[in-house]
């Protein structure tokens, strides 16, 4: 009973881990149709923005609440570079789906340069509140803490990101301008400044994936953001493209999966979770959900 326990609520975890990966995906392509291959990017400036800022920050720090200010500091970087990359690269390029993949390529491609050369290519160790590092039994299993950190952390984002689009104006706006962007713009509404919005949500969910996975896996370096990348992708898949709660669903199914699996044949997980999104292509192509629209 232990060992199902300890399993479940680390898988839980990690599906919490995916889901803020995803978020931000589904986000974007739900509104602005584009697979944005630079959202790795986004979690590694979250990642090393918050161990940046733990160190250097004045009141941040591995502790309290100057982890948190640190943790904010790095989700704030990746809002703004998602808004930039939104503003200078994506705009000119949304009729030109080839266009937007090669740039975001290329841009992740540099991204993971550009840290290999500001900080080297070696994990660093991350900054991680004691807490954190401590366990918590319950039904006596042993959980490490930072499993409830990230649960806490995707309940508060998926909670955060249905109210905003089913209570606020701007929210409204987006869900029409998934439904139909050419009539929402004849009624005279700006829809860029909503595609600036969503990339900005976006790369904070990512930023934030980033500053939480470094807690969760105790280090970070250039390339941590690509791999998260990968299953992010597939939670999106599984979940129905642009579905913020089928990336829920689909996360909590991979984590779940991955980790029982990886128990009883460890590295077995991974081709599970790889099979699970063949069966979907191939039996249910449009995801969990079967929508297309941010809901």
């Amino acid at each position: 009973m232990s060992t199902f326990v300890l399993l479940t609520l680390t898988g839980l975890g990690l599906a919490a881990l995916y889901f803020l990966v995803a978020s931000g995906l589904a986000l974007v392509f739900g509104l602005a149709d584009v697979l944005n291959f630079a959202h790795g990017l986004f979690l590694s400036v979250g990642a090393y923005g918050t161990w940046w800022a733990s160190g250097n920050l004045p009141g941040a720090g591995a502790s309290g609440w100057g982890f948190v200010l640190a943790v904010v500091f790095g989700v704030v970087c990746g809002t703004v570079v998602a808004a930039l990359v939104e503003l200078v690269l994506i705009r000119p390029l949304y009729s030109r789906t080839i266009e937007q993949v090669l740039v975001t390529v290329g841009l992740s491609l540099a991204g993971v340069a550009l840290l290999q050369a500001s900080w080297g290519a070696d994990p660093r160790t991350y900054p991680r509140p004691q807490w954190t590092q401590e366990l918590t039994e319950i039904a006596g299993a042993r959980v490490p803490n930072d499993r409830f950190l990230l649960i806490g952390a995707a309940v508060v984002v998926l909670a955060g990101l249905l109210a905003f689009l089913k209570y606020t104006r701007i929210g409204l706006v987006i869900r029409a301008g998934v439904e139909d962007r050419s009539m929402v713009t004849a009624l005279g509404i700006d829809v860029r400044r909503a595609f600036t919005l969503v990339f900005a949500i976006g790369g904070a969910a990512a930023a934030l994936a980033g500053a939480l996975g470094g807690v969760y896996a105790g280090s970070i370096s250039p390339t941590g953001g690509s791999s998260l990348l990968i299953f992010g992708f597939i939670v999106v898949v599984i979940g129905g493209m642009g579905s913020v709660v089928g990336a829920a669903y689909a996360a909590v199914a991979v984590g779940l999966l991955q980790q029982f699996v990886n128990y009883t044949s460890p590295g077995l997980g991974d081709i599970c979770v790889v099979a699970l999104l063949a069966i979907v292509l191939l039996v249910r192509p449009q995801g969990i959900t079967g929508k297309v629209a941010t809901s």
